[in-house]
């Protein structure tokens, strides 16, 4: 696997308000391989999501993506797709043009179009979905959709923030195949926050741990459990998690 730096967050500082204590984030993230971020509630995780994708701005450091400065570039200009826990679908539209609003907002879509759809539909497992309502489908197959609209955008990196928490253990975990599947197919940089170690260690090759003062860990995924006897916050997160 490629050493190659596709997103950066170099000496980040960030806060929601001039009288909070700062967050900060200095990591670095491989080209093509699946990342999880970690930490304990409060640690940043979804911060530095938000960060990366441009939802919010930071007073100190720099955003870097696909290798160029994207620190205050807009976030609908930015190279990535997002998947929330909420999967965000127009609850009016069929589950084709959900997953169209990926590829143009006006929904004006050319054959060709038309067709990426249908093959990005087929991909996640909804090829006969197409004229279904959101409400007509499950909450696996409401998030499959998201992953179908991430694969029309055409985006090198992927950040995940706990997209599929409120599934359960079985279809969770097929939901992680899915991902893993398409981000290697399709050589996607991904971002992943996760609260479970399972869910980390099955899908990412990298892991990154947030905690109180920002990254305490960023390593092999398979090296979390021995960290503990070198780390307080992840001793403490660990240990919580079994009690």
């Amino acid at each position: 696997m490629t050493d190659k730096i596709s997103v950066a967050l170099r000496d980040v500082s960030f806060a929601y308000d001039a009288g909070m204590p700062a967050m900060h984030f200095d990591a670095q993230f491989r080209q093509g391989v699946i990342t999880a971020i970690m930490g304990a509630s409060g640690s940043g995780k979804s911060t530095m999501l938000s960060l990366l994708a441009g939802f919010e701005i930071p007073q100190k450091g720099e955003i870097w993506l696909a290798g160029e400065d994207n620190t205050q570039r807009a976030a609908g200009d930015r190279p990535l797709s997002m998947v929330f826990q909420e999967n965000n679908l127009f609850a009016h539209m069929s589950i084709f043009k959900n997953v169209g609003l990926g590829i143009s907002p006006s929904l004006k879509l050319s054959a060709d179009e038309k067709e990426q759809i249908n093959i990005a539909l087929q991909s996640v497992g909804l090829e006969n979905y197409g004229e279904r309502l959101p409400a007509q489908l499950s909450g696996g197959e409401r998030q499959r959709v998201a992953l179908a609209r991430v694969m029309v955008r055409h985006k090198p990196i992927l950040l995940l923030d706990e997209a599929f928490a409120s599934l359960g253990p079985g279809l969770r975990r097929e939901m992680l195949d899915l991902v893993g599947t398409l981000a290697n197919k399709n050589a996607m940089t991904t971002l992943m926050v996760t609260h479970s170690p399972e869910d980390a260690l099955h899908i990412s090759e990298d892991l990154v741990f947030l905690g109180p003062k920002g990254v305490v860990y960023h390593g092999p995924s398979s090296e979390l459990a021995k960290t503990q006897n070198q780390n307080e916050a992840v001793r403490d997160y660990l240990i919580g998690r079994r009690t």
